[in-house]
């Protein structure tokens, strides 16, 4: 599972996904974590009500299942969960690797609905044929 993180340092979840320098996306399971690309964008990132800004961040993490934020605004949240991206906000700045461990945590006992749906997006499902 792809897990999305909104950082300006690439160490912490501490952007508003709107504002975000950077998008650090890692695969996540039960078995561990790995760093798999940080996305870095430009330009006038506080300017609010500038729709244009979303639309490469929305594809930037379109196959990932959680999106961890220190903010997010209305539209920002609505497009996120268009995309069953499932958006997860941190009140203080919190260190990624942290994040992961205990995310892993959860995966490895009992996840909860929401995460074990998250959890299949991405997965190819195979079809039983047999009769």
């Amino acid at each position: 599972m792809k897990v999305a993180f909104a950082t300006q340092d690439l160490k912490r979840v501490d952007a508003h996904f709107g504002w975000a320098k950077n998008i650090a996306i890692y695969d996540l399971d039960p078995e561990g974590y790995r760093f798999l690309e940080a996305v870095e964008f430009d330009g006038d990132l506080k300017e609010d009500g500038n729709e244009d800004k979303l639309a490469p961040k929305i594809e930037a993490i379109k196959d990932c299942a959680i999106l961890y934020v220190a903010a997010i605004g209305g539209s920002g949240a609505a497009r996120v969960v268009a995309n069953n991206i499932h958006p997860m906000k941190v009140t203080q700045p919190e260190e990624i690797t942290d994040l992961l461990g205990k995310l892993q945590a959860v995966l490895k006992g009992t996840p909860p609905p929401w995460l074990r749906k998250a959890l299949a997006k991405g997965q190819e499902r195979a079809l039983d044929f047999e009769e």
